[in-house]
């Protein structure tokens, strides 16, 4: 057992000033990553900050029509919500695609975006992994990578990050708040997580201090026709070996707003620019669909044994997007 100090805060000032005053601490919510990865020696925090109890626990009607989601909401009650339910469909929909009603009534918002990769060789302290140790070389990349990433990766790592959450927050503009010794300030969810280039150790955008404090859903997604799907091994408690979350809005008969996120293919939640792109404009048909999605996914590099995640997440796409927009077309018949 290594020994750590804990802290417990009243406020967000006190949470970064615990943070900065204990050099190699980690902020502590509902702790369903974090303390799996202490025990496994993974994570070895100097000191545990503990964020629970800060007044970050509500979910804010802007006035707008937007919506502000508090770090500490835990991700039963987030998908639960009535107004995500309405307005987000595919946020909710895809926190409860996220493992057990157990861990959901456990984990919280900020936690969520913050897990690390379920890599095997990350979680393996035996395992050469770039993210864990810097220079130990990748393990996964000639080793076992079935579920690992085919878009976005480099030499250095070839991991995928896990939240289901964190692709709807990008596929519908999501943007994350965050405070730290420097101030306020706040990051596109689409840009929050980073691609692993050659410094895979860091996952995020985050700065040395900084604690997320909330997520802002727009109001320029809110109500129109979105949805979550995802592909795993099992029914339930598994990870994503392919996700997609998409939003629409139809004008005219033809697409006037997109938003596609696909899960399980990168480092981060990869926004479908131009598939986006090729949608605009465009009626929506299955061909259409089909050119958009090979568009965005002639990138892939797939690695030896996870080219199947190409035509899954092809298929995916495809399927969420036509049954979407022929929900919203008969919905404007009727």
């Amino acid at each position: 057992m290594k020994e750590f100090a804990y802290v417990r805060a009243g406020s967000v000032e006190e949470a970064t000033a615990a943070y900065v005053a204990h050099p190699g601490a980690r902020y502590l919510g509902g702790g369903t990553n974090l303390v799996d990865l202490m025990k496994l020696g993974v994570e070895t925090p100097a000191a545990l900050v503990d964020v629970t109890r800060l007044p970050l626990d509500a979910v804010e009607e802007l006035p707008d029509g937007g919506l502000r989601i508090g770090a500490t909401v835990r991700n039963s009650d987030l998908a639960a919500h009535p107004l995500v339910r309405e307005r987000y469909p595919a946020l909710s929909r895809a926190v409860l695609a996220g493992a057990s009603g157990q861990l959901r009534n456990a984990a919280t918002t900020g936690g969520n975006l913050l897990q690390r990769t379920r890599c095997p060789y990350f979680q393996d302290l035996s395992k050469p992994c770039n993210k864990r140790e810097p220079g130990s070389g990748c393990g996964a990349r000639e080793g076992v990578h079935r579920d690992h990433a085919v878009l976005g990766h480099s030499p250095h790592c070839v991991a995928t990050h896990p939240s289901d959450m964190a692709v709807a927050l990008a596929a519908l503009d999501g943007r994350v708040e965050l405070s730290g010794p420097e101030g306020a300030r706040s990051v596109a969810a689409a840009d929050f997580h980073r691609l692993p280039g050659d410094r895979p150790e860091r996952d995020t955008e985050i700065r040395p201090g900084e604690l997320i404090t909330g997520v802002v859903l727009p109001a320029a997604t809110a109500g129109l026709p979105s949805a979550y799907r995802k592909a795993r091994d099992r029914a339930s408690y598994a990870f994503a070996l392919a996700s997609v979350a998409v939003v629409l809005r139809l004008e005219d008969g033809v697409t006037a707003q997109a938003g596609i996120a696909f899960g399980a293919l990168a480092h981060r939640p990869w926004r479908a620019r131009r598939a986006e792109e090729a949608l605009i404009g465009a009626a929506p048909t299955t061909a259409a669909f089909e050119h958009a999605v090979d568009l965005e996914l002639s990138a892939a590099q797939p690695l030896r044994d996870n080219g199947y995640k190409v035509p899954l997440a092809r298929n995916l796409a495809v399927d969420v997007l036509s049954r979407l927009t022929g929900d919203a077309l008969a919905r404007s018949a009727s």
